[in-house]
C-alpha cells in the first residue's frame, strides 16, 4: 500500500530515506494528501507528531516543481523567535538535501543579513508576524511578497487567542492582495477547530480541517504525596514543610524511573524554586522559563536534549513545539488549570508512533487534586476548551489602517474598510465603528482623509509604524534599587511590578530580593537572608480556572457528599472508577468533604454557594473559576463600597470570593444582596467601577499608545486617572481597554447564568459561620512556599525603617502643638508640651490637610472632610490608650486606625510578633489595594 511521501517529488523522497524517515506519522499520512491537493489547510495534532514537516514537505515539492523568479516562495510564520531558530535548526537539512534556499527573519536578524536577503530573496523564509509587518513597509522586500505560494502558520491556535493573532489576519488579507497562496495552519488540539479555521482562512474562504484523533492513550495519574518520616527529615533539610518534601521526593523519584522526564509547572516561581531545591539535594536538572536569557534558555534546552540532565522543569515556555529530543514522562506540578494545557503538555511525552503519553499531575492539597481529576477527565473525553478569540479590537484596526497607509501611500477608505472585514476578527465590524477609528488616528496626526474618503498617510506614519510593529505592549521598566546599600541591582518589566506585593520575593541575577516598597520607578527590595526558605513570586501570571472545570469540582463534592451515609471505601473506589487517581489521594477528598459535614457545615457545590462570615472577613464559596468569581466579586464590591462608602477589599481563587469590609456585615445580608442583582447589570456596574482602577489605567495607556495618542515612554504613573479619563473616554481608545479587560479578565456571560441560575433556584444560596473549606482557600500561590513565619533578620528590617520613618505629632485637646518626629524619637507615652494633654494623634507625614481640618472643625460641611476629622480622633485615641506602640503601628505603610487598632488588639508582650502582626498587615494592604473601589 502507497504512502503519502509517494506523492512528493523523487529528490524529496531519496532525502527522506538518506535522513531515515520512511514510514510518514498519522499526521503526516492525513494531512499531506489534503495539502497537496491546494486547499487551505488546518492540520490539528498534538506536538511532536511531525506537523513541521507535514507542512514543509508539500510546499519544498512546490518550490521545487514551481517556476522560477526572484521572491519568497513560502513563509513560515511563528509567534516565538525560539521557534525560528528552532525550525531553522531543522530545516538546515532539507536545504542542503534539496537545494532549497531557507533563512531567518526577525528582529535580532543581523543588517547584513537583512541586505542579503532584501537582495537574493531565500526561497523559504521563516519569520514572526511582527516581522512580516516590517517586509510590508520596504518596497524590495514587499515585491519579493509577489511570489508567496505557501503560507504556514504555526502555532496558529496560539495566535488566534490573541492580539499578535489579530493584526496577522489583516495582514494576510493584505498579502492576498499580492499574491494567490495556500494557507496551512498547524495547531495543537482546542476545543472549537471551526473558530480557528475560521479564522487562519478569512470570510468566504473554505479551510480543510484534517484533525489527528492520536489512538494511542494519554495516560494521567493525580496524586497528592503522603508525607512519610523519611519526608520529615527531608523537610528539615529543605527548610521547608513535610508536605513540601514530599512533593519534592515523588518527582525525584519518577525522574529517577525514567530516562527523560519534562516538568511542567504554571509559574515561573515554581520553576526557579524547584531548580533550587533539587540543587540542594544535589539532583540534576535544568530550568526553563520566559524571564530567563535567551542563551539560559538554549543552554537548558541543549543540556536536556543531549541527555546531559534528566530533567527540565519550565513554564508555558514549552508548551509550544520546540524540539528537545524524546520525552519518557511528563510531570505536572498542581493542576495545570485547562485541559488544552495538560493535553499540550502531556501530549509531548511518547511521540513514537504507538506509544503511550504518560504523565503525572502532583497535586497540593484536596481542591488541586479535585481540579486536577476534572481536568483529566475532561482531556480524556475530548472536552477541550475554545480558542477565545478577539472580537474587533479597535488598537490592532489602528495599527493596520496606518500601515496600509503607509503600503499604499493614498487608499480610499472603501478599500481598506472592505480589506479588514475580510479577516475573519472583523467579520462583523461596522461602518461607524470603522469611521470612529479613522477619526481618531485623524486627530492624533498619523493619518490624512480628505473629502472624497482617501486615507494619505502623515510624516510620522512611517515612525508609528517602526515603533508599533507588534501588538504586545511596550512596558517601562523599574530599577530595583537595594535599601541596605542603596546600590541598583537590576531592572523588572511594568508587568511584574503592577501586580507584585510588599513583601513578595522574586529572583534577579542568582540572588533573591524581598519588596518593600514600591514607587514610580524603582522597586525598593532587601536581600532576602534564608534563599531556602523563601521562592520568588510572579503574581500576575496565574493560570485563570475556566468555568466548566471549576463547576466539575463542585459536581465532586457535591458527589461525595451525596454518598455521605456509605462507607468511605466505597466513595473511594467511586472517585477511582471515574478519576485516575490513587486511594490515598481519593480518601484525603472524601476526608475533606466529610469533616465539613461533620462540623455541621453545609458543603459548597456546582448546586450550592454558601456566603460565610467571620468578623469583618465574608467568604462567598463559589465553584465558578478565577473570571466569574472576579466578575461576581467586583459586582458585588461594587454595591458594598457604595452601601459603606468607603473601600471593600477583594481576593479570588477558583472556588472562594473573599472580601474584607469596613465594618462588620452578616452572611445573610450578602445572599439578599446577591439575590437581588439583576444579571443585565453585571456589565455596566463593572464597567463604572473600572474607572477607579488601575487595571484600567494601564491598559488604556496601552492601548492609546497603539493608537499614537501617546508616546511610548510617557510614565503613566505622573498621569492622573481623571486626566485620563477627560481625555478618552468616549473614544475608542478607551471602549478597547475596557474591552480587553472583560475579554481577559472577566466573564459575564457565564456570571449572568450564575445568577439567573440562583434566581431560579437551579444553584441555592445558604448563608453561615466561616467553615473548613471556606477556610482552606487561597494556598494555590503557595505552591513551594515556606512557612510564612518572618524570620528574624526581616522582622528587624522592618522594625529599622519603621523606627526611621516620620509621623506628624498633633494635640486635639489645645490643637497648638504639632511637630513632625522620627518614630524612634517619640516618647512613650507622647505629651503635649504645651498643655500636657496624651490626646495626641500620630498622623502620617501627608495627612496635614486633616489635622487643618481638626484645627476647625465648625467650618466642616463636606462629609467626606467629616469623616477625615473622626479618623483623626480615632487615630488619637489609639495613642492615648496605648502610647509609643501605637505610634509604631501607625506609622506602618497602608495601616489606618481601624487596622492598627485590630494589630494592637492582638498586641502579646513578644515584641517579634507585634511586628509580625504589622508586617502583615503591610502586605495585606499592598495585595489588596488595587480592588479598592
Amino acid at each position: 500500500m502507497k504512502n503519502c511521501f509517494e506523492l512528493l517529488d523523487v529528490r524529496i523522497r531519496k532525502a527522506l530515506a538518506s535522513m531515515g524517515f520512511t514510514e510518514p506519522t498519522e499526521t503526516q499520512e492525513k494531512a499531506i494528501p489534503a495539502i497537496m491537493s491546494g486547499d487551505d489547510v488546518l492540520v490539528i495534532a498534538p506536538t511532536g507528531t511531525g506537523k513541521t514537516e507535514t507542512a514543509m514537505l508539500p510546499a519544498l515539492h512546490g518550490v521545487l516543481n514551481g517556476e522560477g523568479g526572484e521572491g519568497f516562495k513560502v513563509l513560515y510564520i511563528t509567534p516565538l523567535r525560539a521557534l525560528n531558530r528552532d525550525m531553522l535548526k531543522r530545516l538546515t537539512q532539507w536545504s542542503k538535501e534539496l537545494g532549497v534556499s531557507i533563512e531567518v527573519r526577525h528582529g535580532d536578524t543581523p543588517m547584513h543579513e537583512r541586505r542579503k536577503q532584501a537582495l537574493k530573496p531565500p526561497d523559504v523564509l521563516i519569520t514572526t508576524p511582527e516581522t512580516l509587518q516590517a517586509i510590508f513597509m520596504g518596497l524590495r522586500m514587499r515585491n519579493h511578497l509577489k511570489t508567496v505560494k505557501y503560507v504556514i502558520v504555526d502555532e496558529v491556535h496560539e495566535l488566534a487567542s490573541s492580539k499578535r493573532g489579530t493584526q496577522l489576519s489583516i495582514a494576510l488579507e493584505r498579502l492576498a492582495k499580492y499574491a494567490d497562496f495556500q494557507r496551512i495552519g498547524l495547531s495543537a488540539t482546542v476545543g472549537a477547530p471551526e473558530e480557528v479555521a475560521h479564522f487562519l482562512g478569512g470570510v468566504d474562504r473554505k479551510v480543510r480541517i484534517v484533525q489527528v484523533s492520536i489512538e494511542k492513550t494519554l495516560d494521567f495519574h493525580v496524586t497528592v504525596p503522603k508525607v512519610s518520616e523519611e519526608d520529615k527529615k527531608l523537610a528539615r533539610k529543605l527548610l521547608t514543610d513535610p508536605d513540601i518534601a514530599s512533593q519534592i521526593r515523588e518527582m525525584i523519584a519518577l525522574i529517577h524511573r525514567n530516562r527523560s522526564t519534562l516538568m511542567f509547572v504554571n509559574t515561573r516561581q515554581s520553576a526557579e524554586a524547584i531548580g533550587a531545591r533539587f540543587k540542594r539535594l544535589g539532583e540534576s536538572i535544568a530550568v526553563h522559563h520566559g524571564s530567563l536569557s535567551k542563551e539560559a534558555r538554549i543552554e537548558a534546552e541543549d543540556a536536556f536534549k543531549d541527555g546531559r540532565v534528566p530533567a527540565l522543569v519550565c513554564t508555558s515556555s514549552m508548551e509550544l513545539g520546540i524540539d528537545i529530543g524524546d520525552i519518557d514522562h511528563v510531570i505536572q506540578y498542581m493542576s495545570p488549570r485547562e485541559v488544552c494545557r495538560l493535553v499540550q503538555r502531556v501530549g509531548r511525552a511518547g511521540h513514537r508512533v504507538g506509544e503511550t503519553s504518560t504523565g503525572t499531575v502532583i497535586a497540593i492539597n484536596e481542591d488541586d487534586a479535585a481540579e486536577a481529576w476534572a481536568i483529566t477527565r475532561r482531556a480524556a473525553a475530548g472536552q477541550i476548551e475554545s480558542v477565545g478569540l478577539y472580537e474587533r479590537p479597535y488598537d490592532a484596526l489602528a495599527n493596520q489602517v496606518c500601515a496600509m497607509a503607509l503600503e499604499y501611500g493614498d487608499v480610499h477608505s472603501n478599500r481598506v474598510y472592505d480589506l479588514v472585514r475580510k479577516a475573519y476578527p472583523y467579520r462583523e465590524l461596522s461602518r461607524k465603528e470603522f469611521d470612529l477609528v479613522l477619526k481618531q488616528l485623524v486627530e492624533e496626526r498619523l493619518i490624512f482623509v480628505n473629502e472624497a474618503g482617501i486615507i494619505s498617510r502623515k510624516g510620522k506614519t512611517r515612525t508609528y509604524m517602526y515603533e508599533n510593529l507588534s501588538m504586545i505592549p511596550d512596558e517601562k521598566r523599574y530599577q530595583i534599587q537595594d535599601v541596605i546599600s542603596g546600590r541598583f541591582v537590576g531592572t523588572l518589566d511594568e508587568a511584574f511590578v503592577i501586580n507584585m506585593d510588599l513583601g513578595a520575593v522574586f529572583i534577579t541575577k542568582g540572588d533573591m530580593w524581598r519588596i518593600v516598597e514600591i514607587t514610580e520607578d524603582r522597586v525598593r527590595v532587601e536581600p532576602v537572608e534564608n534563599p531556602q526558605a523563601e521562592v520568588p513570586s510572579w503574581t500576575g501570571e496565574e493560570i485563570p480556572v475556566p468555568f466548566a472545570v471549576a463547576m466539575e469540582v463542585g459536581a465532586i463534592r457535591r458527589a461525595v457528599e451525596e454518598m455521605k451515609d456509605g462507607p468511605d471505601q466505597e466513595i473511594v473506589d467511586s472517585l477511582m472508577k471515574r478519576y485516575p487517581t490513587d486511594a490515598y489521594t481519593a480518601r484525603k477528598l472524601v476526608e475533606y468533604v466529610k469533616r465539613q459535614i461533620g462540623d455541621s457545615y453545609l458543603v459548597p457545590t456546582d448546586k450550592r454557594v454558601v456566603v460565610e462570615d467571620e468578623q469583618r472577613t465574608i467568604i462567598i464559596n463559589a465553584c465558578f473559576g478565577h473570571k466569574v468569581n472576579e466578575t461576581l466579586g467586583r459586582v458585588i464590591t461594587a454595591l458594598l463600597a457604595s452601601r459603606f462608602g468607603s473601600g471593600v477589599a477583594m481576593e479570588i481563587d477558583p472556588y472562594r470570593i473573599k472580601l474584607e469590609l469596613p465594618k462588620r456585615i452578616r452572611a445573610t445580608d450578602i445572599t439578599k444582596l446577591i439575590m437581588d442583582i439583576d444579571p443585565l447589570f453585571v456589565e455596566p456596574i463593572i464597567e463604572k467601577t473600572l474607572k477607579n482602577t488601575m487595571l484600567l489605567k494601564w491598559k488604556m495607556v496601552h492601548v492609546a499608545r497603539k493608537f499614537g495618542a501617546l508616546s511610548r515612554d510617557v510614565d503613566y504613573e505622573r498621569i492622573s486617572m481623571d486626566k485620563l479619563l477627560k481625555i478618552f473616554e468616549g473614544t475608542p481608545m478607551y471602549e478597547e481597554a475596557v474591552r480587553e479587560i472583560f475579554h481577559d479578565k472577566l466573564d459575564v456571560e457565564n456570571a449572568r447564568k450564575v445568577l439567573t441560575m440562583l434566581r431560579n433556584g437551579e444553584i441555592s444560596l445558604a448563608a453561615g459561620r466561616l467553615s473548613f473549606i471556606g477556610g482552606s482557600g487561597f494556598t494555590g500561590g503557595r505552591e513551594l512556599m515556606a512557612p510564612e513565619t518572618a524570620d528574624r533578620s526581616i522582622l528587624m528590617a522592618l522594625k529599622d525603617r519603621i523606627m526611621n520613618d516620620h509621623v506628624l505629632l498633633f494635640c486635639l485637646n489645645c490643637k497648638q502643638y504639632s511637630a513632625k518626629k522620627r518614630v524612634e524619637d517619640v516618647e512613650d507615652p507622647p505629651v503635649c508640651p504645651v498643655c500636657g494633654s496624651k490626646l495626641i494623634a500620630a498622623l502620617k507625614p501627608w495627612e496635614r490637610d486633616e489635622m487643618e481640618l481638626a484645627k476647625h472643625p465648625e467650618k466642616l460641611k463636606a462629609e467626606d472632610d467629616k469623616i477625615k476629622v473622626k479618623r483623626v480622633y480615632r487615630n488619637a485615641n489609639i495613642v492615648l490608650s496605648h502610647g509609643k506602640k501605637a505610634v509604631i503601628a501607625l506609622a506602618s505603610r497602608g495601616l489606618g486606625p481601624e487596622t492598627a487598632s485590630r494589630v494592637i488588639a492582638k498586641l502579646k508582650e513578644d515584641e517579634d510578633d507585634f511586628y509580625r502582626d504589622i508586617l502583615r498587615a503591610e502586605r495585606d494592604y499592598v495585595r489588596t489595594r488595587r480592588f479598592w473601589v
